[in-house]
């Protein structure tokens, strides 16, 4: 397996762990989205295709959209299709801090060798069919949290943690 240091994971999650609902987030914070941009413009970022699917535009600008598959006919402009972690973890090489940026399976995937996750807590709970999958808090410390904001629009409140994999 490929190894990279900075591998890195960024998710919004609901306190019941949710994490989307037919293919659509479940909250929208304009504050957590340029957070998300911020972060992982100028990166790779590697997601499974439904989550590449459910971009209004696609692929996101300025940034390397690395889609995992097991369709091997799957092709679309300006992402690169990739059929296996290993393989999503090689074109990432020139990469200092690639980011998975989901959905669900994928999450799963990639967590055993993520160093760093970058997790948006929302502190409300939603309807829905697609979960973060559980990680272990032994493996990980929690380095930083932010205040907990109040989304203006949607009064949601929500929180920045992130967490580190102990070596």
């Amino acid at each position: 397996m490929t190894e990279n240091k900075n591998l890195s994971l960024i998710v919004a999650v609901a306190e019941n762990w949710a994490i989307g609902k037919d293919n659509n987030l479940l909250w929208h914070i304009s504050d957590d989205l340029r957070r998300f941009k911020a972060l992982t413009t100028g990166h790779c970022i590697i997601m499974g295709r439904k989550t590449y699917e459910s971009f209004p535009k696609r692929p996101l600008p300025n940034r390397r959209n690395i889609v995992i598959t097991s369709n091997m006919e799957y092709h679309d402009e300006g992402c690169e299709v990739v059929h296996s972690i290993q393989e999503a973890l090689e074109q990432c090489e020139s990469d200092e801090q690639p980011f998975i940026i989901g959905g669900a399976t994928v999450y799963g995937q990639f967590l055993p060798f993520v160093a760093i996750i970058y997790l948006t807590k929302v502190f409300a709970t939603f309807d829905a069919d697609t979960f973060f999958p559980p990680f272990d808090t032994e493996e990980f410390r929690e380095v930083s949290a932010s205040e907990i904001f109040t989304d203006e629009k949607s009064g949601l409140r929500y929180q920045y943690v992130e967490y580190q994999r102990i070596m």
